[in-house]
């Protein structure tokens, strides 16, 4: 049995291992083929099986109907950021987006390339930290924007949103799902689109998932290139060229993996689960782990604190935690501090181990 670590990383992030397993055993010889899957031809037999079935589950998992399009693409979720607005503002239209962190951000000023961006709210505070997401009544949104753009959960600042706002008629809600989608359940019929690079909860880095539907396709320009053009990529099924093979074929099996678990229902009660155990710890010394997002709006997939704001005592725990193979509890740079990034994939087993440390590291270290 290889060595394994409880790793919190925020992505490249986990992969559950009974995946990780089966791509173990299926990398040389992929059912018989003789050849790997990184090796087969993505217009062959073999592949379009992959590239078919990781899309029906994927709709399936989230009860997306034939309206629906399930693009895998190359690039990251980063260059969603000006496909979406070149696609449908393409120079003239009209969008608003909500600013509730540092993807929210550079989502924004990708947008403004492309048309008339308007800020529906923005969340950073006097001393330029994302603490919280807001509440409805909190938004002004253009009846005449083609959509209002989210993030759905912010892993520097551990902020997410519970309740999905809604939007006036016509304005479609599309949403950055990078590191939470397949959490939970969700409606989606506001939606026009959302997308989500796969290395959180969906796989390996190297391929993001794009979901648009057809109404919304018609709203899209033609006078776009065609590796960005929505309506090409999904005429080609995301086959216009070369597709990250070997990433959606893993993507395939961490949903079927999903879907073996109970489905999105299952783990969403697993992840706040998780979630509430690691709030609870931290809330129980609240004068030791100081916990900045308000309450509700804290991330089920991003835990972030303090230990009393002392960098010496951080980096002590941070070391100590490697050693008890719990590994990438480092705050994002820009931040600093502690997070626990406890995606799908984190066993409820590296959370509880997690909590234990925590509680002798204070004990040790009061």
């Amino acid at each position: 049995m290889a060595h394994r670590v409880y790793c919190f990383n925020p992505g490249p992030a986990q992969l559950p291992l009974p995946v990780l397993e089966e791509v173990q055993a299926e990398m040389l010889d992929y059912k018989g083929t003789g050849m790997s899957v990184m090796e087969l031809s993505h217009r062959g037999p073999d592949y379009l099986a992959i590239h078919e079935e990781a899309k029906t589950l994927f709709k399936e998992l989230l009860g997306l109907g034939d309206n629906w399009n399930i693009l895998f693409l190359p690039g990251g979720s980063s260059t969603q950021f000006f496909h979406l607005p070149y696609n449908v503002l393409n120079g003239n239209g009209k969008a608003d987006y909500v600013h509730t962190g540092k993807w929210s951000d550079g989502a924004i000023k990708g947008a403004k390339l492309f048309g008339d961006i308007h800020i529906a709210h923005n969340a950073k505070n006097a001393d330029g930290k994302f603490l919280y997401v807001p509440s409805q009544d909190q938004l002004d949104i253009r009846p005449d924007a083609k959509y209002l753009h989210i993030t759905t959960n912010n892993t520097i600042a551990g902020t997410q949103w519970m309740n999905l706002p809604t939007t006036p008629n016509n304005v479609w809600l599309v949403a950055d799902m990078c590191s939470d989608l397949l959490w939970r359940k969700f409606d989606a019929e506001p939606f026009g689109m959302f997308y989500a690079s796969a290395q959180k909860n969906l796989g390996p880095s190297g391929v993001t998932v794009v979901a648009v539907r057809n109404e919304f396709l018609e709203i899209c320009s033609d006078d776009v290139p065609d590796m960005v053009s929505y309506k090409v990529q999904v005429s080609k099924d995301s086959l216009l060229n070369t597709a990250p093979t070997f990433p959606i074929y893993v993507v395939g099996k961490v949903l079927k993996w999903l879907k073996d678990l109970g489905g999105l229902d299952a783990m969403e009660k697993r992840n706040r689960d998780k979630a509430q155990l690691l709030y609870d710890a931290l809330d129980a010394k609240p004068d030791y782990w100081i916990a900045p997002v308000r309450k509700d709006s804290r991330s089920c997939m991003n835990v972030v604190w303090r230990i009393r704001n002392d960098e010496t005592l951080e980096k002590k725990f941070i070391a100590e935690a490697k050693t008890a193979g719990l590994v990438g509890l480092k705050g994002h740079r820009s931040v600093g501090g502690l997070r626990a990034s406890i995606y799908n994939a984190m066993e409820p087993a590296g959370v509880e181990k997690l909590v234990e440390f925590m509680s002798a590291f204070a004990k040790a270290n009061p």
